[in-house]
């Protein structure tokens, strides 16, 4: 038996006492993904990003464990219901116009110093102002620089168009109108380097494409580590007492710790293994999260048909962004249909041993957004569920 069948025995077993669509994590997967991060970290304290994962007591269970410190949130109403269940160090990773928080932040002191908010544009500022309603509490602030790769000047870029903050100067110009301003104080700088941390760089058929990848992330590393160093150092000259400088992501965490201007890396979907990170050269994990169809049908020889299962990823349109169907091995969409909202056609020898009430086990394309169609992960250790713990969904939050 391979190991992949032995999985798929395991998880039939495990929750065969439960009706499908369901969504499990593997307990020892997600540990041993979990170590992996810290020994890549190379010591520098992991912070977990909680879009990744979208589920309170995975962030509990991951945070426990040495390694790991802080949260790295995706909104500011997210920020806050985690400051108020007990999580005391939450950095919202993007800015925000959501004007209520920042009063509530604003008015509340242990929520103020819990969170620490995104900016990249003083007139961000100007909005949390504007919001405060009376509340005199100190924000925490953290500056976001832009890591892209621009060449030809600037007529090439390589990487997401996020912090319009690129160069030293600018983010020190920020960081200055931040300490000019009452009632705000910079505690932090953040640089996200997506081209090298969430683009794979081997991909299964595509030698030629791998190839330019690996040239595009060497390249873009060399010249992020000499400019990352740079913005430290000109915001130290404004704000010396910086707390922390976090960068990285699940692709790029030796990379990123081995450089001496950050002090933490950010990861999530590591720990999940979503089949994105198929194409990795730098890392390999074990798919942690998967979620189970039923079959519903068996249209002919050679064909399957299974409830639901159309749950694609965010980001550019692509077969990339669809589930892959992951056990039985063998499996594929029928390319006339995909991956159907109310049904799925699978295609595969396999499908001839598969029964009315047998399941298909997926692998979504991105790690947290699966936790989005799911109230509950089933925690499985072994061949048994341990556990079922609530999606931020089953806890009523769907912040995005």
């Amino acid at each position: 038996m391979t190991a992949r069948a032995s999985d798929r025995a395991r998880y039939d077993q495990a929750t065969a006492h439960l009706d499908a669509p369901l969504a499990i994590v593997d307990l020892d997967a997600f540990d041993a993904n979990a170590d992996d991060l810290v020994r890549r970290a190379g010591g520098k304290p992991v912070r977990v990003a909680s879009k990744s994962v979208r589920c309170r007591a995975l962030l509990e269970r991951v945070l426990a464990r040495d390694g790991f410190a802080g949260v790295m949130s995706f909104t500011l109403a997210e920020s806050l219901w985690l400051a108020r269940s007990g999580f005391d160090d939450v950095l919202l990773a993007y800015p925000s116009a959501d004007r209520a928080g920042y009063a509530e932040l604003a008015s509340d002191p242990k929520l103020a110093a819990a969170v620490t908010v995104m900016v990249d544009d003083p007139a961000q500022l100007d909005l949390i102002d504007a919001s405060r309603a009376g509340g005199g509490e100190v924000v925490r602030v953290c500056l976001e620089s832009d890591t892209s790769l621009k060449l030809l000047g600037g007529r090439v870029r390589f990487g997401a168009r996020r912090s319009p903050l690129h160069s030293p100067a600018q983010v020190a110009d920020v960081a200055r109108a931040v300490a000019r301003r009452p009632g705000f104080r910079v505690v932090g700088i953040m640089a996200y380097e997506g081209h090298v941390a969430g683009v794979g760089d081997a991909v299964a058929g595509r030698p030629l494409r791998s190839r330019a990848v690996r040239l595009m992330q060497a390249a873009a590393r060399r010249e992020l580590a000499e400019r990352r160093a740079a913005v430290v150092r000109a915001v130290r000259a404004v704000v010396p007492d910086l707390e922390f400088v976090n960068g990285g992501g699940t692709g790029s965490v030796q990379h990123t710790a081995a450089e001496d201007a950050v002090t933490e890396i950010a990861a999530g979907s590591g720990l999940y293994v979503p089949r994105l990170f198929d194409n990795y050269t730098s890392f390999s994990g074990r798919p942690a999260a998967l979620f189970a169809q039923p079959v519903v049908r068996r249209p002919g020889v050679g064909v399957v048909t299974v409830l639901g299962g159309g749950y694609p990823a965010s980001g550019a349109p692509g077969a990339d962004r669809l589930p892959v169907p992951y056990l039985p091995e063998g499996l594929r969409y029928d390319p006339q249909e995909g991956a159907g909202e109310v049904q799925t056609p699978l295609l595969g020898s396999p499908a001839d041993d598969l029964l009315i009430g047998d399941r298909v086990w997926f692998r979504h394309a991105k790690a947290g957004e699966l936790c989005e169609r799911f109230d509950a992960l089933h925690l499985v250790e072994g061949a048994a569920v341990t556990a079922t713990v609530p999606t931020y969904r089953g806890e009523g939050r769907t912040f995005l």
